[in-house]
């Protein structure tokens, strides 16, 4: 077994060609250029995130249009990859304005995400982010909430 670890200033000669696609498309990524998810997601894609379970690309497709076309902005940083054969976890960093959440000011959140892929495209994506920090915790009255909730969990530890 060989997992190799990527650090992002130094690409390896033997990364798949999947993966360096969605490292590429997912740095680029934004409101203006969805078009780049046709190149890099094969027709049958499974996407998993925790609010959403989608199976091909046209769901895909639509799912990102929507989601994105609420959005100021979306940038994704790739932190780390690590990768073995037909699968890699990839960790980020991402950074959104939507402006209805945190008075339309940036939101920055880690997640990662667990792909497998196929020759040129992306076969299987699961996201794991925190929704709380993401979502919930931006919006006016349940954000408060949520603040209140982590204090008096916490106050005892």
């Amino acid at each position: 077994m060989s997992v190799q670890i990527h650090n992002l200033n130094n690409h390896h000669q033997d990364q798949a060609i999947w993966l360096d696609n969605f490292i590429n498309i997912y740095s680029q990524l934004s409101v203006d250029n969805l078009h780049l998810l046709d190149r890099l997601y094969h027709q049958d894609i499974i996407f998993i995130d925790p609010m959403h379970s989608l199976q091909g690309l046209a769901q895909l497709n639509s799912y990102f249009s929507n989601l994105y076309s609420n959005l100021a902005s979306c940038d994704f940083t790739i932190v780390q990859v690590i990768h073995e054969g037909n699968q890699a976890a990839i960790y980020w960093q991402m950074k959104f304005c939507h402006p209805r959440l945190n008075k339309g000011q940036e939101v920055e959140v880690s997640g990662s995400s667990h792909i497998q892929g196929d020759n040129d495209k992306v076969t299987y994506h699961r996201d794991y982010v925190d929704v709380g920090a993401m979502l919930y915790e931006h919006i006016p009255f349940i954000g408060k909430l949520i603040a209140f909730i982590k204090r008096r969990a916490t106050k005892n530890v």
